[in-house]
């Protein structure tokens, strides 16, 4: 009795098995062409075609069979482009399957980001589709307790941003819930965190899903391509993000808020290697720091030269002394000497230094000017990074990579001896350039274009830098 009811319930199991297979092959065919529609809008965002938009639309509105029939060159085209970007993926491991969803999977971008990238790309299009973005235009700032008719239109965009809990459509009021949401807005795309609606808030408010949607594709490919060809230990540092990373082994060792080149003196786009760290560093004015920057107070101060510990120097490189009324007056005309700095607290360049070659004469350093660290903007350099969480780089390099540890303890204490350290083995150091990305919460991510790289969009090319 027991045998045969077993041996039925096999049976029937068999049946449901054999009745299941064509639907999971149909939910894996399925699965399949909606990862090539997704890669494709990519290509749609960055690359637009004639043939990719018929592509789209076989993929989107075809009957099955259509879009199967389309399959293999629509894969062959995702992998000419992906190599074309410099963006990894499995393809060549595949080559030999005959398993659709297999062949379609490998065709994806190689990174932990792409597929929530791509989710929020295929939102944003979605959201573009689903209201009214015209520009909106206010002749004052917004604020709470204010009452506006743009408050509701503001709080539509919010909500559908993801930044906004609840949305009242017929709402004037400038109320809690809106600031609220308001900061939650400023906060991911780098604002001041103030709450307010001013010219810089609603200027990204006006910028449509379509044009985020092709900010996240390009940066994605620029980022993706680029830290597929390095190492996995390196210092990474976001020019328009104001951030640095520390990666050990690919993970984050540490983070920090930096400072970077204003617009007209802007960080450089490089590669290269942290090859020694100085403690308590003097500085060596450059020469169009002196006259831009330091003559004009001099000018003003005779006294600024002894007040901030610098040496003045001769073009025999001896030192020159003079009353403060004679490089008053001196700095009004030809200025023939060289001031550097003395170490100390007060030293421009700080406590530390990170030297690493390159042809602009940029470095890491610290800075005695800790308060604009709490800038929302902060392109305030002349070019050289400054960094917030310099004793934590400093320490991380002193444990992992310093040779004479020992002088490194005796050095703790000293603030006017300036002291080189080399390193076992140089560092990685990346200064890149990516204005939008997908974070690890899921969230979408924006940074002003602080140095007008992203001008234009429609060409991919223009995008494709460190």
């Amino acid at each position: 009795m027991f045998a045969r009811c077993a041996s039925a319930k096999v049976f029937v199991l068999l049946i449901i098995l054999l009745s299941t297979k064509p639907l999971l092959a149909m939910e894996h065919s399925e699965a399949a062409l909606n990862s090539l529609l997704y890669q494709v809008q990519f290509v749609r965002l960055i690359k637009p075609s004639t043939q990719i938009e018929q592509d789209y639309r076989a993929l989107t509105l075809g009957a099955m069979e259509l879009k199967l029939a389309r399959v293999q060159r629509i894969q062959s085209e995702l992998e000419q482009f992906w190599a074309s970007l410099g963006v990894p993926t499995n393809a060549m491991n595949l080559k030999g399957s005959d398993n659709l969803f297999q062949q379609v999977l490998s065709l994806e971008p190689i990174s932990k980001d792409y597929l929530a990238t791509s989710n929020k790309i295929r939102y944003l299009l979605w959201l573009e589709q689903k209201g009214d973005w015209s520009e909106l235009v206010s002749n004052s700032w917004l604020k709470l307790g204010d009452k506006h008719n743009l408050v509701s239109e503001i709080s539509r965009r919010l909500k559908g941003f993801g930044d906004l809990r609840e949305y009242n459509p017929v709402n004037t009021l400038f109320d809690a819930n809106v600031e609220n949401g308001v900061r939650h807005f400023q906060q991911r795309h780098g604002l001041k965190l103030d709450g307010i609606i001013g010219p810089e808030t609603l200027r990204w408010i006006n910028i449509k899903p379509v044009k985020r949607a092709e900010l996240l594709a390009i940066n994605f490919i620029n980022k993706t391509s680029y830290l597929a060809s390095i190492e996995p230990s390196f210092l990474i540092i976001n020019i328009p993000a104001f951030e640095l990373e520390l990666i050990d082994n690919g993970q984050v060792a540490l983070q920090s808020r930096v400072i970077v080149g204003k617009p007209y003196r802007q960080t450089p786009l490089l590669s290269s290697r942290i090859s020694n760290l100085v403690i308590n560093p003097s500085w060596r004015v450059p020469r169009r720091l002196l006259t831009r920057d330091l003559l004009p107070k001099v000018r003003e101060d005779g006294g600024y030269i002894r007040a901030r510990n610098f040496n003045v120097f001769d073009s025999q490189g001896l030192l020159v002394s003079k009353t403060a009324q004679e490089w008053q007056d001196l700095a009004h005309g030809r200025f023939p000497y060289r001031l550097v700095q003395k170490p100390g607290k007060e030293n421009t360049l700080g406590r530390y230094k990170f030297y690493f070659e390159n042809k602009y004469s940029v470095y890491l350093h610290d800075t005695a000017d800790k308060a604009l660290f709490e800038e929302s903007n902060r392109a305030l350099s002349s070019g050289c990074i400054r960094i917030e969480n310099v004793e934590g780089l400093a320490n991380w390099m002193a444990s992992n990579l310093v040779t004479d540890k020992q002088t490194w303890v005796d050095m703790q204490i000293e603030r006017q001896k300036t002291q080189w350290f080399s390193l076992d083995q140089s560092l990685p150091v990346h200064l890149v350039y990516w204005t939008a990305w997908v974070d690890k919460l899921g969230v979408a991510q924006f940074r002003n274009d602080i140095y007008h790289k992203n001008s234009t969009l429609n060409s991919a090319s223009a995008h494709l830098s460190p």
